[in-house]
This record gives C-alpha cells, structure tokens and sequence, in this order.
C-alpha cells in the first residue's frame, strides 16, 4: 500500500509526542498543587498606614484578622494565631469565615486566647453557619459560589458566645461605640452579605453633641459587594475592613486574583483600596484571609495574611 508505513510511522510519533504530553502536564499539575499545599501555610503580615484619625490621636494599631477557615489539626496556624498576640494590637477586627469544620470551635479558641485579651470586634461569614461541602476545586472560577439546600450546622452560637466573653463585641447588625486609647470609635456592623444578611443598625446614637466629639466611624463586613461598599460609604464611614474574597486564592503572578467571589472587580480582591459613590470616597481594607476551604487546601501567588492597620492622625 502506498505511504502505509510512512502514515503508520507517523500516526506513532503523534501517539508518542501526545503521550508526552499528557505526561508533562500531569506532572506540571502535582507540581502546582504540590506548591499550592506548601504555600497555604506560608503566613505573612501585612502592614499598611493610614492618616485618618482626628487630629491629636494615634496612632493606633488595628490587626484584621480573616477567613481563618480552621480545621482541627492545623498546629502550624494554630501557632501562628497564638503568636500574633506579640504584636500588641490596640484592636482586633475579625471579619468572619472562622471555621471549616463542625470541631474546630474550641481549638480555634484556644488559638485566639492570646489576641482576646485584646480590644476587639466581629461579624460572621457563611463558613462560621454552614460547612464546606465537597465540589470541584476549580469551581470557583464559574462565579460566587452557592450554598446547597440542606448545608451542616456549624456550632455559631459557641464561637460567638467564646468570642464575646473573652469581651469581643458581636457586630452583627449592630452598632456599637468603643473607646480605644482615649479615642471613640463607632462601629457598624452587618451579618453576611454574601448570604443577603446584611441588615443596616446605622451608628450608634449617643447623647446631644455627641458627633462633635472626636470619632472614628469603622464599619465591619465579611464579604465586600459593592451595594454594601456603596451603602456604608454613602453614611460616611471613615474605614471598611471586609474579608471572604481570600485574595482570590488561586492568583497568576503578574496579574493578580482571577476572581473575586462577590462582585467586587478582581484588582480589588486584596489590599488598602479607596472606594468612590456619590463623590464620596472611604479606604477599604480586604483581607487576603488566613485559610481556605478545607476541600481545596490550596493558595498560588496568594500567601496567606493577617493584616496590621497603623492609623495616624490627619495632620
């Protein structure tokens, strides 16, 4: 047959050449997964200044603590959290997604013992209510992710009342002042918005004249979409401090997150970001997160962070 065994050849270099192939790329993909493994528990501090509070104040240490995510087990985060407390924060803001699964309230607790002899506040992320559920670790890429109709109960209620013993105030939905270093500070809080929870308490009200003595107005959300950003912005917030997004978690280096997990525009998915409406503008402060689900145990170009605000005085 004529060029019979020509083809044939042919057709078993291409088999080969592809054979090759799908061997490189498997082993690119354990090597990036392998990578990713190692790089969730590459810890870092993020620290970022901000001259914003009334004059003759500061500065002020605030640690934003995120999307910890925590699993029984996990020694090396547990330690980690313990050792933040060197710091010496003046106030802690945790922003929600403190868990990953149904036995992870008291180690977590325990973890954070340290930092709530400090000052500090919170709000909850879905993954403080529900559990994570098994699903393609990739899925993220299709959009905000989703809660099945019948998730597993987390234990909330413990977290919270180990929280606010400690003498962490609950934010959610709420407002509420504290003094910090001689200087008021008014929180408002909303529960979470990525399951549509968030409920609007305004600022805390005081006596007459309350508002023409120094302040600080900080508003505390887990996940930051826009109509939240928009809203607090619009009350004249002088900081948000959000979390959920995890940096995007799965970034390219040079470019950055390739999603958001909410609708905020994926160049905002971490870091100190000034938020614009209506001719206002507030800084905003996503935090990168300290953990992941613990059904995609992976971070590429995204170290895990607490983040230590230093805010100074305007002038």
């Amino acid at each position: 047959m004529v060029g019979g065994p020509d083809l044939a050849s042919r057709a078993r270099g291409i088999g080969r050449g592809l054979a090759v192939t799908a061997a490189v790329g498997a082993a690119t993909g354990a090597a990036v997964a392998g990578y990713g493994l190692w790089e969730k528990n590459q810890f870092v501090l993020r620290e970022e200044s901000l001259p914003i509070l009334p004059p003759g104040f500061g500065p002020l240490r605030v640690l934003h603590l995120s999307d910890i995510h925590f699993v029984p087990g996990q020694h090396r985060k547990a330690g980690w959290l313990e050792s933040l407390a060197e710091l010496k924060p003046d106030l802690v803001v945790n922003t929600g997604d403190n868990l990953s699964h149904v036995k992870a309230v008291d180690p977590l607790l325990t973890a954070l013992r340290p930092l709530m002899a400090f000052p500090g506040v919170f709000v909850p992320g879905s993954n403080d209510y529900f559990a994570p559920e098994v699903k393609n670790p990739a899925s993220y890429l299709r959009g905000p992710s989703t809660r099945r109709e019948e998730p597993v109960q987390l234990d909330w209620p413990r977290l919270r009342s180990g929280f606010g013993m400690a003498g962490w105030v609950d934010l959610t939905n709420r407002a509420q002042s504290l003094v910090v270093r001689g200087l008021r500070i008014d929180f408002s809080g909303v529960d979470d918005p990525h399951l549509g929870l968030e409920r609007y308490a305004g600022w805390p009200r005081g006596t007459t004249g309350r508002n023409a003595t120094a302040h600080l107005r900080v508003a505390v959300i887990h996940a930051p979409y826009q109509r939240v950003l928009d809203h607090f912005t619009n009350e004249a917030a002088d900081l948000l401090l959000a979390g959920h997004t995890h940096g995007g978690q799965i970034c390219l280096p040079g470019y950055g997150a390739l999603v958001s997990n909410c609708d905020l525009p994926t160049w905002r998915a971490k870091g100190l970001n000034n938020w614009e409406n209506n001719g206002r503008t507030t800084p905003v402060n996503v935090s990168g997160g300290i953990g992941t689900s613990r059904f995609a145990p992976v971070r590429i170009a995204c170290k895990p962070e607490a983040v230590l605000l230093t805010l100074t005085s305007r002038s």
